[in-house]
């Protein structure tokens, strides 16, 4: 009897532990947590362009633009070299921007896109 109650006393006490950690919900999946990060970064990459400025407004600014630079290729954002390639920024309170947006001057802006609009993050106008 007493071999009896060392084997079950134990299994007992172990499936009484054992049986609240069956009943929580299941955990994602390694691997869908990491394509749930991988949406996440590409919806808010950083992507960069150089280019002239041709128009500033309060909250915006427009620039003509030639290349486009992402962190992966650079790729040409103009099809025909005779029509250049136009892009707005909107400019928020976290826009970081060095020098003095001017009409002629050529800027290196970094931004991302967000709800449809290119949010500038930073801007560096060349002097």
């Amino acid at each position: 009897m007493k071999n009896a109650c060392r084997v079950f006393l134990p299994t007992l006490a172990c499936l009484t532990l054992i049986a609240p950690v069956w009943a929580l919900p299941p955990v994602a999946t390694h691997g869908a947590v990491l394509a749930d990060l991988s949406n996440n970064q590409t919806a808010s990459q950083e992507q960069s362009v150089s280019g002239k400025i041709t128009s500033v407004e309060k909250n915006s600014f427009t620039l003509t633009v030639g290349q486009s630079k992402t962190s992966s290729d650079i790729h040409n954002l103009q099809e025909d070299p005779a029509s250049p390639k136009t892009m707005t920024f909107l400019i928020d309170k976290n826009t970081a921007i060095e020098g003095s947006l001017k009409v002629d001057a050529n800027a290196d802006v970094t931004y991302r896109e967000e709800k449809g609009a290119n949010v500038a993050i930073s801007v560096r106008v060349a002097p």
